[in-house]
């Protein structure tokens, strides 16, 4: 009997590193000395879910979870594990590199994960998606692709009226996008296009009511979004300069979770300390911190190593 191992299964504090991926989920279990309990794999669904749960909990307290790819296809079982009252940690998977030289594999990864967390290398708390914040990431996923289709349905109008016929590209050339769309969704080609004009005609009327439709998909994405932006953070939204889009972007960034975001650099606290005593409001001390952050920028883009010219003046 090795002399180290614990007398009873209380005793044991569990780790487990879990590799993750779209349709099975591969763990390891460490106990508290960093010796292997034992892998498993499980399905991603809520019973794959607790199914491992209750395997870790055979071994001894479950202590914490290591999870790769918390934030995508480890959502669903960061959430779970949650609920279970354990404790996850998000953990960054290998880089590609490691993985050219010594090759993938599941186990290897879910073991390194769990080490990681034992080591103190991975604490990061991942984003717990449960609330409004993942409500607007998950809205802003559509309306990001709405516009992108918009603008090419635009771009091809556009790319049409420049190789039409001479009386169809009259006709159409010069005007602005909302006219555009607007003429060519009132293009008669007839059902049946005999000629390369008409078909042109019935091509743009096809995309200029994509573009109609998907504006109103968008503007139908956008009222949801002022909604609930406005309902987690008015604050924010009321600051000058701070729209809807903006305000979404920092409160995905943020998290349903915001107390995770708790270590700031050290430079930065003495900065803050420092101008708070000197009588700065939160909002200035922000405001320098971005002028700062500008001008840092600026002189990396025009140092010799860029190629750019030397500014004379920082912005």
């Amino acid at each position: 009997m090795d002399p180290l191992a614990p007398s009873n299964a209380a005793e044991v504090l569990v780790t487990l590193g879990i590799d993750t991926h779209a349709d099975v989920h591969v763990a390891v279990a460490l106990d508290q000395l960093g010796r292997r309990l034992g892998s498993k794999s499980v399905p991603t669904t809520e019973a794959g879910y607790a199914e491992i749960v209750a395997w870790a909990e055979g071994f001894g307290a479950l202590d914490r979870v290591g999870v790769e790819g918390s934030g995508s296809f480890g959502a669903g079982l960061a959430r779970h594990l949650r609920s279970a009252g354990a404790e996850v940690v998000e953990v960054n998977r290998p880089n590609r590199q490691h993985r050219r030289r010594f090759g993938k594999h599941d186990t290897a990864d879910a073991e390194s994960a769990a080490r990681a967390v034992q080591a103190w290398t991975a604490v990061g708390q991942p984003k717990s998606a449960d609330g409004t914040v993942e409500m607007l990431r998950a809205l802003r996923v559509a309306r990001r692709s709405a516009v992108k289709a918009r603008t090419q349905a635009a771009n091809q109008l556009r790319a049409l009226v420049f190789t039409a016929s001479e009386e169809l590209r009259t006709e159409l050339r010069g005007l602005s996008t909302a006219k555009l769309v607007s003429a060519a969704a009132r293009l008669r080609p007839g059902r049946r296009p005999a000629d390369p004009t008409a078909a042109t005609k019935m091509a743009m009327r096809s995309i200029a009511r994509r573009h109609r439709w998907l504006s109103d998909e968008i503007a139908e994405l956008d009222e949801q979004l002022e909604r609930l932006v406005a309902e987690a953070a008015p604050a924010l939204v009321a600051l000058r300069g701070v729209g809807t889009e903006t305000a979404a972007s920092l409160l995905v960034a943020a998290g349903d979770n915001p107390e995770r975001l708790r270590n700031w650099d050290e430079r930065t606290r003495e900065y803050v300390a420092r101008r708070t005593a000197g009588g700065k409001s939160k909002g200035e001390i922000l405001r320098c911190l971005k002028r700062y952050v500008a001008r840092e920028i600026y002189r990396v883009l025009a140092s010799p190593t860029t190629g750019l010219p030397a500014p004379t003046s920082a912005p």
